[in-house]
């Protein structure tokens, strides 16, 4: 088998180097898969960096994968040569336990992270088992679609999970990689859509993406006529907030959800869930069957996420770009392997 030519990071914070590796014989339920485009994800950015504690190194980055399948092992089913897929975070699972059996294969105990212990989609090819390799629809943007495989179901799963209705009212916290598809996706299921901001320069924007109210979470006389107006709020960045405040803006049976990967403590008083009778859940990206169903949904509303493209061999730059915080609002990097 002919190497495969990738870029890695050998070391926590370290540049992403060219980088080559062969990966061994096909296996019977394997795709691969040529890399057209990949996108930038922030989870990409911790990988790299090892802020979870679980990077083994090299690691080769990339799990918004768009591209060409290539070669098929001998007991694949679904997928046929020369179609155009999709790779999100996870490339494998048992395909066997209870989780998998019933749908939740992202929950399987043993599901394999395509950027974890398996090389990614900053490389001329991808592998991954065929259950996790997703037709793209054909009304989908393929230059675009790469961010929805992480960031896009991050948000639009808890949609599905929880049963939310086009008559509920939805808030997404935060408006950047992840809250603008959330507010896209929420609008598109007919929801009435509210955007929490700490930059009020960012409102015009926020209602372009489909949000109805846009509120300064700075100004507390705004948070306060936002109390009780939401059935679930989605909190999609990584920093620890007033959680008493944004409980207070659910209605009885409300729910705040996690999708940011906050790695502080929350701090929340029993009290302020009891009286109302409010959750507080978290959820990662999705199945393999819920990737399938948010392309679709996609391609017929034509949500596209909003992208900045960089060529591959500029990785390290738009990494910097990405580390910044001026990324507006996802990356996405072009393969431009020789």
């Amino acid at each position: 088998m002919t190497e495969i030519q990738a870029w890695a990071s050998h070391g926590p914070k370290q540049k992403l180097e060219p980088f080559s590796f062969n990966p061994g014989v096909l296996g019977a339920e394997e795709v691969e898969i040529v890399v057209e485009y990949c996108g930038l994800c922030h989870s990409d950015l911790s990988i790299i960096n090892n802020d979870w504690a679980m990077t083994q190194y090299p690691v080769v980055p990339g799990h918004e994968v768009i591209g060409r399948v290539v070669a098929i092992g001998a007991q694949v089913k679904g997928v046929h040569l020369d179609q155009h897929v999709g790779v999100g975070w996870n490339s494998g699972s048992c395909m066997h336990c209870h989780q998998c059996m019933s749908g939740d294969n992202n929950l399987c105990a043993t599901a394999q992270p395509t950027i974890v212990g398996h090389h990614g989609g900053f490389a001329e090819r991808l592998r991954a088992h065929w259950a996790w390799v997703i037709p793209l629809p054909d009304k989908l943007d393929a230059a675009s679609a790469g961010p929805l495989l992480c960031g896009g179901i991050t948000v639009f799963s808890p949609l599905l999970t929880f049963d939310i209705k086009p008559t509920h009212h939805v808030g997404v916290v935060g408006i950047g990689g992840l809250g603008h598809m959330g507010l896209k996706f929420a609008k598109a299921w007919g929801c009435e859509v509210t955007a929490f901001s700490s930059h009020e320069s960012k409102t015009a924007e926020a209602k372009s993406f489909g949000a109805h109210h846009v509120i300064s979470s700075r100004d507390s006389t705004a948070m306060a006529q936002a109390n009780s107006t939401l059935d679930m709020l989605i909190v999609t960045v990584n920093v620890a907030l007033d959680w008493a405040s944004l409980l207070q803006t659910l209605k009885p049976n409300g729910r705040l959800h996690i999708v940011g990967a906050v790695l502080e403590p929350m701090q929340i008083a029993a009290i302020d869930l009891i009286f109302g009778q409010k959750r507080v859940s978290g959820s990662p990206t999705g199945s393999s069957v819920d990737l399938a169903t948010m392309l679709e949904f996609a391609a017929r509303h034509d949500i596209r996420p909003q992208v900045e493209h960089f060529p591959m061999s500029r990785v390290n730059e738009a990494l910097a770009h990405l580390a910044s915080g001026n990324a507006r609002y996802r990356i996405v990097l072009d393969a431009d392997f020789a």
